[in-house]
């Protein structure tokens, strides 16, 4: 079985060449090929030398796989079901807007974390992606040439897979593969402080942080990982780097009825964050199956806001996209796994 060169940063391209006896150069011109020209056959790569093409024929493909379902919202809102290499499935969320359009992507199917008011770590963990499965939700999308940002908040932890998440951040970023400033690129994590680390020392991209709840026994109930890397250490170590210029920091915060959304809650906020230029998103949360929380009220998200707002922080509510195709990640996915899994059982 050939092996798939998409998704290769152009470092690890050239030890592919290296092995073929090719001149170092050849990997550059792979990169190129793949990823700025879009270009998958290697007998299409015409300033490759045919002795290069034919031993890259023997070995090697480039391989994208699109997409086998799409869901569309009245909002304009598309969910995209992608199938990986494990013959298991991943969405990707395409979200436009009036002047830009947003993809969020995924890095795991499934999810280990647990949270309480997240579908997708109900299918429990089911691997990693690979830096080109992350990639081909992107190059394959039909709306590639109209892409502005890329946020990666779809299924999965992206820092629990930061070595195949920062492989595709190189190539995003790289002038010899999309040339996208890292501006335009947006990674959540729930707060693996080591694995944030290297993100941040590898990687100029903006770091969204889900927080919550700002009390350690509070966020604790709703989110395992706090029993391992409690917020106020993941803030500490923020505060550590130079955030908030040209790299922005911000924290992710679904309003739950009775759970995080009282002036005890938003007093607490504005303590933790306090010095930190940061954006706090605030997030209406949709009630998924088999779970206690609930979303609070429009009246309540924006009384919480205000309180933030008058404490000197920005605030902003998020807006809900595709709420009718449930874009919550993970849904979609679910039920393809469950069809599957009856078609195997009869």
């Amino acid at each position: 079985m050939k092996t798939n060169l998409f998704g290769l940063t152009p470092s690890k391209l050239k030890a592919v060449v290296g092995s073929l006896g090719l001149p170092t150069f050849t990997a550059t011109q792979l990169a190129e090929w793949m990823y700025k020209k879009q270009v998958s056959g290697f007998a299409d790569m015409t300033n490759l030398s045919k002795q290069a093409r034919e031993k890259l024929e023997t070995e090697y493909t480039v391989q994208l796989i699109p997409s086998t379902k799409v869901q569309i919202s009245t909002d304009g809102t598309k969910k995209y079901l992608y199938p990986t290499q494990t013959a298991k499935f991943i969405e990707a969320a395409y979200i436009p807007d009036s002047d830009r359009a947003t993809l969020c992507v995924s890095t795991q199917i499934g999810c280990k974390m647990g949270c309480l008011f997240c579908m997708t770590g109900k299918q429990g963990f089911q691997g990693n992606l690979s830096a080109g499965e992350i990639l081909n939700q992107i190059q394959s999308l039909p709306e590639f040439d109209k892409l502005t940002n890329i946020v990666y908040m779809g299924m999965g932890e992206p820092l629990d897979n930061v070595n195949a998440v920062l492989d595709s951040i190189e190539i995003m970023t790289s002038v010899k593969g999309y040339g996208w400033s890292p501006k335009r690129i947006t990674v959540s994590t729930i707060g693996i402080i080591p694995a944030m680390i290297t993100f941040l020392e590898k990687s100029q991209a903006h770091l969204a942080v889900s927080l919550h709840s700002p009390f350690d026994a509070e966020r604790q109930e709703i989110m395992p990982i706090q029993s391992v890397y409690p917020i106020t250490e993941v803030i500490a170590e923020i505060r550590r780097w130079e955030l908030g210029r040209q790299r922005r920091i911000s924290f992710e915060y679904i309003m739950f009825k009775g759970v995080n959304d009282t002036a005890r809650h938003a007093n607490e906020l504005v303590r933790l964050l306090n010095g930190i230029k940061c954006r706090i998103n605030l997030i209406r949360f949709h009630p998924i199956p088999d779970t206690p929380l609930e979303g609070t009220s429009e009246e309540g998200i924006l009384e919480f806001q205000n309180r933030l707002k008058a404490k000197g922080l920005t605030v902003t509510i998020r807006a809900s996209r595709g709420q009718d195709i449930f874009a919550a990640c993970g849904l979609l996915s679910t039920k393809e796994l469950v069809k599957k899994q009856q078609q195997t059982d009869f």
